[in-house]
C-alpha cells in the first residue's frame, strides 16, 4: 500500500477548510489537523502548516485530494513539494528505508506517523525555498571577492534585500512547526512512535542545516545592508565634493571679477 505526502501552501485556514470538508464526508478534527475517512482504508490528514498526508492511495490519486483545499490555502507554493512512501500492516510498527510496518489502522496511529511525514515535506519545501534563495544571490559574494564590491545599483540591491527578507519570514514564521507536536503532550504513549519517524526521516539534522543557511542569508542581508549604506555614504561624499568645488570655482571667480 501507499502513502504520500504533500505541502501545497505556507499554512491552511483549517476551521473554514473543516467546516467545507465535514459538509461532505466523514470527517474530525483532532487537536488542529483534519482527518477525512474518505473511503475504507483511505485516510487524508490536513496540517495547518500547509500540508497534507494521503493514506492508501497513490501518488497522482493523493493529488485529487489537494483541490479541496485550494480555496483555503495562503500563500499557495509555485511547486508543489511531495514525497511518497510504502507501507503494510503487521504485528508491530516498524519503518526501514521507507518501507513502513504499521501495527493497526487506527486513525491516532496513521496520525501519529503523519506528524512525521508532514515535517518532513514542509521541511523539503523549507529546503527549496532556500537552495532558490542562494541561487538568486550567488554571484553577490563572488563578485565582492573578485571585485570588492557589488555592481548592483541602489534599487536592485533593495529588491534583493526585499526577497531575501521575504524567503526568510515565510521560514521563521513557520519554523516551530519542525518541534515535537504539542498533540503529543495528550498522547504520550504515541510520541516514540513520532520521534522513531522523525528520526529516519532526519528532521532533527536537516532542521540544524536548515537554521545554519538561513544564518548565512541573514548575514548576506546585512552584507547587502552594508553594500547600500557605503553606496549612500560615497554619493553623500561626491556632494559634497562637488559643493565644495563649485563653492571654490564662484569664490575664484568673484575674486577675478574684483580684479
Amino acid at each position: 500500500m501507499e502513502c504520500c505526502a504533500f505541502c501545497t501552501a505556507s499554512s491552511y485556514q483549517i476551521k473554514p477548510l473543516f467546516e467545507s470538508l465535514k459538509a461532505q464526508y466523514t470527517s474530525s478534527l483532532m487537536r488542529d489537523v483534519i482527518h477525512v475517512e474518505f473511503s475504507k482504508g483511505v485516510d487524508v490528514f490536513y496540517f495547518p502548516f500547509g500540508a497534507v498526508v494521503c493514506w492508501g492511495v497513490p501518488l497522482e490519486k493523493g493529488k485529487q485530494y489537494l483541490n479541496l483545499v485550494e480555496n483555503f490555502a495562503i500563500k499557495p507554493l509555485n511547486e508543489i513539494e511531495e514525497e511518497h512512501f510504502t507501507f503494510t500492516y503487521g504485528n508491530k510498527y516498524q519503518f526501514i528505508e521507507d518501507n513502513l510496518v504499521l501495527p493497526n489502522d487506527l486513525a491516532m496511529t496513521k496520525l501519529t506517523v503523519s506528524h512525521g511525514f508532514a515535517q518532513s515535506v514542509k521541511l523539503g519545501a523549507f529546503e527549496h525555498t532556500i537552495s532558490s534563495s542562494f541561487e538568486k544571490t550567488r554571484q553577490i559574494p563572488i563578485n565582492l571577492a573578485s571585485k570588492g564590491k557589488i555592481p548592483l545599483s541602489r534599487k536592485e540591491i533593495r529588491k534583493k534585500m526585499g526577497a531575501l527578507f521575504l524567503d526568510r519570514s515565510s521560514i521563521n514564521l513557520h519554523v516551530d512547526v519542525l518541534d515535537t507536536p504539542e498533540f503529543f503532550w495528550e498522547h504520550p504513549e504515541l510520541e516514540p512512535m513520532y520521534l522513531d519517524v522523525a528520526n529516519e526521516l532526519d528532521i532533527q539534522n536537516r532542521g540544524q542545516v536548515l537554521n545554519q543557511r538561513l544564518d548565512v542569508l541573514r548575514e548576506l542581508f546585512e552584507m547587502l545592508g552594508n553594500e547600500l549604506n557605503h553606496q549612500h555614504s560615497s554619493r553623500l561624499e561626491w556632494i559634497i565634493i562637488w559643493l565644495i568645488l563649485i563653492e571654490v570655482i564662484i569664490t575664484l571667480l568673484t575674486r577675478l571679477n574684483l580684479l
